[in-house]
């Protein structure tokens, strides 16, 4: 009788390698699994509820934990305040470098001490860590059906009242931008807390309109006005024309811009659209928190269910990485003076 000897036990041995293999394809260190186990990630939001900002976090604030190894608590908080710069300075001086606080802030914060060396800033942009952008756009200037301006050649022929935020948001620094460099001449009512207010006033007929407002955020705020055609879209504001706003029309700002000297200054204010919605960490993050959070940041606005959320909420969806968005800033930075002086020029009264 042939007699089989027994089989060593490889299962704990086979265990162990299809462990190593998963980890190795999901690209997740072993020790990486439990770094946010048990914690809550504040995501700091630099403008008050119900704007466009903090729809684009509140929507990531749902799906985003599903991608960050440890499943942690996301909490949403508003913390508005000059332009988002309250929150920038919270996340550049306060907030710990662990991860557990994530700042959403507007582009212009980014670019603002490029724009503005009379303000003494408690921060330094490039020196932020960047998750990405959520989303890329373009921004119009727009003014209420009911009022007597309904195109640019219009704004440049008569006074056109402007509701915008303070120093440093783009609803302000646009409308002067382009009464210096296009034409227009808009006279601008300054301190509205945010977009919100802003397009209140205009259904209120406060104000005749507002520029510098993201086209995404018209679609998700009042995306009535632009189907019943209670609004005139008159400009738009990017290196390259929207599709859809090229389809209806609305020209864009080079078609106004002659000088050269104005177009690379524009080119460095409109630049910020490229990280239209970013959102960023302290500067000297921990490495590992920065790659966890990167790699969810971008798996989350990949996914189908945060897309879903994301027609429902009414945003669009077209993110940059923390890669792209670090290096633009870092560029951005090493502009020649000259460019900064006529872009710093051009955004005052």
């Amino acid at each position: 009788m042939k007699v089989t000897a027994p089989k060593p036990c490889i299962m704990p041995y086979m265990l162990a390698r299809l462990l190593a293999a998963t980890l190795l394809v999901c690209g997740i260190p072993a020790q990486a699994q439990d770094y946010f186990a048990g914690k809550t990630i504040d995501i700091l939001v630099g403008s008050d509820p119900a704007g466009g900002y903090d729809t684009y976090a509140r929507v990531l604030g749902r799906h985003i934990p599903r991608y960050i190894p440890g499943t942690p608590v996301i909490a949403v908080k508003n913390q508005p305040g000059a332009g988002s710069a309250r929150t920038a300075g919270i996340i550049a001086r306060i907030a710990p470098k662990d991860g557990t606080n994530i700042g959403a802030i507007f582009p212009g914060v980014v670019v603002g001490p490029l724009l503005d060396n009379k303000t003494k800033w408690q921060f330094d942009p490039s020196q932020f860590v960047y998750l990405g952008s959520a989303d890329s756009g373009t921004r119009v200037c727009l003014t209420s059906a009911t009022s007597k301006i309904k195109s640019f050649d219009d704004a440049r022929a008569n006074k056109t009242i402007l509701g915008a935020s303070a120093q440093g948001g783009s609803t302000r620094d646009y409308a002067y931008v382009l009464n210096h460099t296009a034409g227009s001449r808009f006279e601008v009512v300054s301190g509205y807390k945010g977009s919100a207010d802003i397009l209140l006033a205009v259904e209120r007929g406060e104000v005749d309109g507002m520029c510098g407002f993201d086209f995404a955020s018209l679609k998700s705020q009042r995306s009535s006005w632009i189907t019943e055609k209670k609004v005139n879209i008159i400009l738009q504001t990017a290196i390259d024309g929207e599709a859809e706003l090229d389809r209806m029309g609305v020209p864009l700002v080079w078609k106004y811009v002659k000088d050269e000297r104005d177009k690379r200054a524009i080119e460095l204010i409109v630049s910020q659209q490229i990280f239209g919605r970013p959102f960023i960490l302290p500067p000297g993050s921990t490495p590992e928190a920065v790659k966890i959070l990167r790699d969810a940041f971008m798996a989350a606005l990949a996914d189908k269910d945060l897309l879903a959320d994301a027609v429902k909420s009414r945003i669009d969806i077209q993110p940059s990485n923390g890669d792209k968005v670090q290096a633009l800033v870092q560029k951005l930075y090493k502009l020649p003076q000259e460019t900064l002086d006529r872009a710093q020029r051009i955004i005052q009264p």
